[in-house]
């Protein structure tokens, strides 16, 4: 079984065993460096992120606001130590963020594996299973971000080891009553402008579509180790994948776009990679607002975010449905 000793070449999948630990990397100190990084590469929209004077009447904090997708990937860059050799990210399920993070604050991430499952085998291809992942993730010692995510990994062997765990799926029934406990309390939205009128049901197609590029800028600075990232090698295919949280960050900075009354992210409903994306791919998005409620003096909402990817010789391709949770005017 896998432990703090082996090799930097692993995990394999019929290496490791449910309710390992897996070594915790360095902790990280975000810095305005990292902001300005994230933000040259994502295109962050967020006003709270882009002006800290409008964050300190906001929030009654002189702290900058750390954006936080730069702090889910972060801490999915962490979780990386137990998927180095992943092939793909299958979902991510139960992503919670606690409570905002500031610039200065240092992130500490732990991964243990909660379940595995032997994948189904065609003839002739490699023995792979899928590792369901808990993620937890500290800002100077509070527990600011919980998740799961499940990966598919290949055996070191030829033969799968047996695993037959419940992994369940990111499928669940939206409630945004669970998300009412990371609100923030205190903040004055009105000064993010007047509330904005989206009505349940509605879909924004954002006009401006976006380029995917600077793909291993971004994995560089959320620490992802993951090979098929870096190295084409590694790929089935012999082109290297995009890391999955650069499109979701894409994806959130249309939402910025979209909503520009967004106070901060809550947390992921549901997040699905649905095809690969490479280097070049234009990107698509479209928002529509599937639940809201009031909460706090603001609204708190739920919106599906579609991805299409458009790439020359090829038919346009769905490669994420996302829905995040978000707190807005």
């Amino acid at each position: 079984m896998h432990n703090a000793s082996d090799s930097l070449d692993g995990p394999f999948y019929d290496e490791v065993s449910t309710g390992y630990r897996f070594p915790v990397p360095p902790s990280c100190t975000l810095t305005s460096g990292d902001a300005s990084t994230y933000r040259s590469i994502c295109g962050e929209h967020w006003a709270p992120g882009l002006d800290h004077r409008l964050a300190t009447l906001l929030t009654g904090d002189p702290r900058p606001l750390a954006h936080p997708g730069l702090v889910v990937a972060m801490a999915i860059g962490a979780s990386t130590v137990a998927t180095r050799r992943v092939v793909a990210n299958l979902f991510y399920r139960d992503l919670t963020l606690t409570r905002p993070v500031r610039i200065g604050e240092t992130l500490t991430t732990a991964t243990e594996i909660r379940a595995l499952s032997d994948a189904s085998r065609k003839p002739g291809a490699p023995a792979r299973g899928k590792m369901l992942l808990g993620i937890t993730t500290t800002a100077d010692d509070d527990v600011v971000l919980a998740f799961e995510r499940c990966a598919l990994l290949p055996c070191r062997g030829d033969s799968l080891p047996g695993h037959g765990d419940d992994i369940g799926s990111s499928s669940a029934l939206l409630d945004l009553a669970r998300y009412e406990v990371a609100v923030p309390h205190g903040w004055d939205l009105s000064l993010l402008g007047e509330r904005d009128e989206w009505q349940v049901g509605e879909r924004r197609t954002d006009a401006l579509r976006d380029v995917v590029d600077g793909a291993t800028a971004l994995v560089r600075l959320t620490h992802n180790l993951a090979a098929v990232h870096r190295d084409q090698a590694a790929t089935a295919s012999g082109r290297r994948l995009v890391y999955g949280g650069h499109t979701v960050a894409l994806a959130q900075a249309s939402l910025e776009r979209s909503m520009p009354t967004m106070a901060t992210l809550l947390g992921w409903h549901e997040c699905n990679h649905t095809a690969p994306v490479h280097e070049g791919d234009l990107l698509e998005f479209e928002h529509e607002l599937i639940a809201q409620r009031a909460s706090n003096g603001g609204q708190l909402r739920a919106v599906n975010v579609t991805v299409t990817a458009h790439r020359p010789g090829a038919d346009p391709s769905v490669v994420l449905d996302w829905t995040p949770v978000v707190v807005s005017a």
